[in-house]
């Protein structure tokens, strides 16, 4: 059975580029006679609020979407994305970052990959005593790309460029890339759909796939909707969010319309 997942990040409303994204899922799996499922990504607390929650439950609602199971909350699995980085730790194959992204920048022989510079694992061969020195700062946790590699077999993408990630940080139980990989499998996705610009990660994923022996799920990915400019929609931007559209009287299936799923006529 064909099991999709949309997973928005609760730190604004909800605009019709992220509708796109859940209407391409949504109609995947119901296309198929499949599972439709549900992700509030609010591991950034920082930036993340209830109150976008609820607005993009509701709104989704509104567009006629409907979903199957419970709706997962990353920031209610946190043991879950500690346990991770601990059997990765104890593989050998993450370790205490304290650069900065200052750091990193300023640093001569760092190369730019997918997401900005690439980190020159300046941490990565530090002592034991270097270590110890830095007890209560902040901290990443990157993955060692080089040994990870060493412990896979073939991937389907090459995740080099991105160089050693960060996969968790002091005060953030995971990043992105460990989360979602973990959650698509703790939920028994078998298509990830995501747009283009996030296609490059999908090689990260990959990788903490095969380390982690979870399943490889199908990928398919979707244009970005963009502004006449050819500007990305943004949540800042509200002539395009959901709500904005709905008080200005405009129907579900004309906004569903706006964010390029017409119904059939």
């Amino acid at each position: 059975m064909i099991v999709t997942r949309f997973a928005p990040s609760p730190t604004g409303l909800l605009h019709l580029g992220s509708a796109h994204a859940a209407l391409f899922a949504w109609r995947r799996a119901r296309a198929a006679g499949g599972r439709f499922l549900l992700r509030i990504e609010d591991i950034d607390t920082q930036r993340c609020r209830p109150e976008y929650t609820t607005a993009i439950l509701e709104d989704l609602a509104w567009l006629g979407l409907d979903w199957d199971g419970e709706v997962r909350v990353q920031s209610e699995h946190v043991a879950e994305y500690d346990a991770v980085i601990a059997d990765l730790a104890s593989r050998g194959l993450a370790y205490h970052c304290w650069c900065s992204r200052t750091d990193i920048e300023a640093h001569a022989s760092a190369p730019h990959g997918p997401e900005g510079p690439v980190y020159p694992g300046t941490c990565r061969h530090l002592s034991h005593a270097d270590q110890a020195a830095r007890e209560g700062e902040k901290f990443a946790w990157r993955l060692d790309m080089r040994h990870a590699l060493q412990q896979c077999g073939p991937l389907p993408r090459d995740p080099r460029p991105f160089g050693d990630v960060v996969i968790g940080r002091k005060h953030t139980p995971g990043s992105y890339h460990l989360c979602v990989t973990h959650d698509d499998a703790v939920q028994g996705v078998t298509l990830v759909t995501r747009a283009l610009d996030l296609e490059p990660a999908t090689a990260v994923h990959n990788l903490l796939q095969a380390l982690m022996g979870w399943p490889v799920p199908d990928y398919a990915f979707h244009q970005l909707l963009t502004n006449a400019d050819g500007t990305r929609l943004a949540k800042r931007d509200r002539a395009v969010g959901i709500r904005a559209l709905r008080e200005d009287g405009h129907s579900p299936a004309a906004v569903r319309a706006m964010a390029g799923f017409a119904d059939p006529a």
